[in-house]
């Protein structure tokens, strides 16, 4: 791929300096970097000081049994106080952590004093269950504050939690509670989705037919429908948590004692258990919450829309943030329920000055139309960032220009499950910005671009994106596994020692990188590697389409064919899914990155396969484009939206030149 593909990227070299009164008062400064790359462990030692130490670490890094890191080696603490306890120690207790807002309208205003007592509660009555530390709490309960009650419970026990997206399927929670061999299950009788009150435990109920290992399952009433019950097992949330004491003396752990496992999925075979501990996670998930999102405590209003069950929720809904004393908005439904302009009225009655929300959902925002967004104050709104996926520049534009009034900062972040914490992702106020570029490593952490014998590329080229040095909050293996840990992150590049992202990504002339989506979303045709995220961004640059995903699908004549798969925006539905429409589109793409970059097929769809964090499957439509039988739809938002996909392929070629 050649710099004219890479300048097609940049959304045409447009870059976007800092505002300098923002800089002024930015927390995080240009000598954050120079301070980093001088003694790196002391940069890290700082950052943990930040927090409540029972005892102090005797080493900050030990890196002797690689890929195995211990961080702040012999230091203790406890997660849940340095969350909640000692901002209420402090003076705090009367200031708002939790603004919550259920679908259907009702909420919750939950104070520091109030979480306290909640959480203290919540883990007297895990205790009086026989659990102790080390033992593992399976979650799976909608977006309401008891999610996040329940993991500062386990936290402040010592109790690993696994919290598991209320969207999947029986099996997939019942893989995962096996592979935990979790003692204890906490769900809901149901939670809300568009409206709706949608069943939660039944699903439960089936999930842990014959479950060897769980002994209790807590559930919370959130929609008040009926439930079957398992006498002897089930037990409700109210009156087991509501009888407790709220005083509960939080003990001290190992920074290296498990704090979750999450899992993800790999690309075959069963879910990987991600396993984070606590002290490094803490430091690094606090440390970029405050610098990336030039977070103030006591004057921001934060939003992060992520779901509890993905690590965005993890990290920064529950751990970074309530570390940093935030006073958050967490909302329980979907952004259209009940109207389309939902978000932009919470923003305004909470006067939300971070928001934190995923590309898909912002390319669907710009799908409903920038009139929405236009009727409410966003005034409120001083940094907006994304994360998920490379944000497309016609999307990073439309997201400063409709939602952040022209002006308003956008941190673009790159992260993983697996790295715990935002790992390249531009600082307000000392970044000049560049549209759908996450930019460099932030300061403490370090990666580079790669070829396939580990040496890194020049500026302007591109390559396999590595961390080649340890990170606080990176993943200290697979749960139960170590070989897939080191097969998985560390087999590629074993000769340097470097943990493999799976990502490729560029750098261009000025060393900043540009994410290219996985690499197994990267095609090859006739030679030539073509990334899915380019050919997405071109089409998205066209005004009749909203939002479009690629795939390659094997072609006898150029090893893998271009498939797009494209919805349109409103008012280009009806004229635009003809031949000639199609065609424009094709020929649109090759005028942006070159005829070898021409789809070979287009599709016009409703919708895109997708999870409920709002990543694109792009597994299922490779499975569609090549005509094979559609994968596991479990961990869908609308598995439906496959069957849809799968009639419109079905009918007749147009011009497929």
């Amino acid at each position: 791929m050649g710099n004219e593909v890479l300048s097609n990227l940049m959304g045409g070299g447009e870059v976007f300096p800092p505002d300098k009164e923002f800089a002024a008062r930015a927390v995080a400064g240009a000598d954050l970097y120079d301070q980093a790359d001088a003694d790196r462990e002391a940069f890290w030692a700082e950052q943990a000081e930040r927090l409540h130490w029972e005892t102090k670490w005797s080493q900050v890094l030990d890196w002797s049994n690689a890929p195995f890191a211990k961080w702040f080696v012999g230091g203790r603490l406890n997660v849940a106080y340095n969350c909640v306890d000692r901002h209420v120690d402090d003076g705090h207790g009367d200031q708002v952590a939790i603004h919550w807002v259920g679908e259907p309208g009702d909420s919750r205003d939950i104070t520091y004093a109030e979480l306290k007592a909640e959480v203290s509660k919540a883990a007297n009555a895990l205790s009086s269950l026989g659990l102790v530390a080390g033992d593992r709490v399976a979650i799976q309960l909608p977006m309401i504050p008891e999610a996040i009650v329940a993991m500062l419970a386990c936290a402040r026990l010592g109790l690993t939690h696994s919290v598991v997206f209320g969207g999947f399927s029986p099996a997939a929670l019942r893989s995962r509670v096996d592979d935990a061999q979790a003692k204890v299950v906490i769900t809901s009788d149901g939670q809300y989705r568009r409206g709706k009150a949608a069943p939660m435990k039944a699903n439960v109920d089936e999930a842990l037919k014959d479950a060897a290992s769980v002994e209790k399952v807590v559930v919370v009433r959130r929609t008040g429908a009926e439930v079957d019950w398992t006498e002897g097992r089930d037990l409700w949330w109210h009156e087991l948590v509501d009888s407790q004491s709220d005083e509960h003396e939080p003990e001290a752990f190992d920074s290296e004692h498990p704090l979750y496992i999450l899992y993800t999925s790999g690309t075959t075979g069963r879910p990987k258990g991600i396993l984070h501990t606590s002290g490094g996670y803490l430091t690094q998930a606090a440390y970029t919450h405050r610098v990336v999102f030039d977070h103030r405590p006591g004057e921001d209003v934060y939003w992060c829309t992520a779901d509890i069950g993905w690590v965005t929720g993890h990290s920064y809904i529950v751990y970074g943030p309530l570390a940093n004393r935030v006073t958050q908005v967490v909302y329980e439904g979907t952004p259209n329920t009940p109207h389309e302009g939902r978000h932009w009225e919470i923003i305004q009655k909470y006067k939300v000055s971070i928001y934190y929300t995923a590309p898909t959902l912002i390319r669907t925002f710009m799908k409903w139309g920038a009139d929405i967004p236009a009727r409410y104050d966003l005034s409120s709104l001083r940094v907006l960032g994304s994360v998920g996926e490379p944000i497309n520049p016609e999307a990073w534009l439309w997201y400063r220009e409709n939602i952040g009034a022209g002006s308003t900062p956008i941190v673009d972040t790159w992260w993983q499950t697996e790295t715990g914490a935002i790992m390249i992702s531009p600082l307000p106020g000392v970044t000049a910005a560049k549209p759908g570029s996450a930019q460099r490593a932030l300061p403490g952490i370090s990666a580079k671009v790669v070829n396939d014998s580990g040496a890194e590329v020049p500026h302007g080229s591109g390559g396999y994106l590595v961390l080649d040095k340890p990170w606080p909050s990176m993943l200290r293996g697979v749960w139960g596994d170590d070989d897939r840990f080191r097969d998985t992150y560390w087999s590629r590049f074993a000769d340097q020692g470097f943990y493999f992202a799976g990502d490729g990504a560029k750098y261009d002339d000025d060393g900043d990188i540009w994410l290219l989506g996985r690499v197994d979303d990267v095609m090859n045709v006739s030679g030539h590697r073509i990334s899915t995220t380019e050919v997405e961004s071109a089409l998205v640059s066209h005004p009749t389409v909203a939002e479009a995903a690629v795939v390659g699908a094997s072609d006898p004549t150029t090893g893998q064919g271009i498939v797009a798969f494209v919805i349109l925006r409103g008012s280009a539905t009806d004229e635009a899914s003809g031949e000639e429409a199609i065609a424009e589109l094709r020929n649109h793409v090759a005028k942006e990155i070159g005829p070898i970059a021409k789809p070979r097929q287009i599709m016009i769809v409703p919708e895109l396969p997708k999870t409920r964090s709002g990543k694109i499957m792009r597994r299922l439509l490779r499975d569609v484009a090549e005509n094979r039988e559609v994968g596991d739809v479990t961990t869908l938002a609308d598995s439906s939206v496959m069957d849809l996909i799968s009639s419109g392929l079905r009918k007749p070629e147009g011009d497929s030149e």
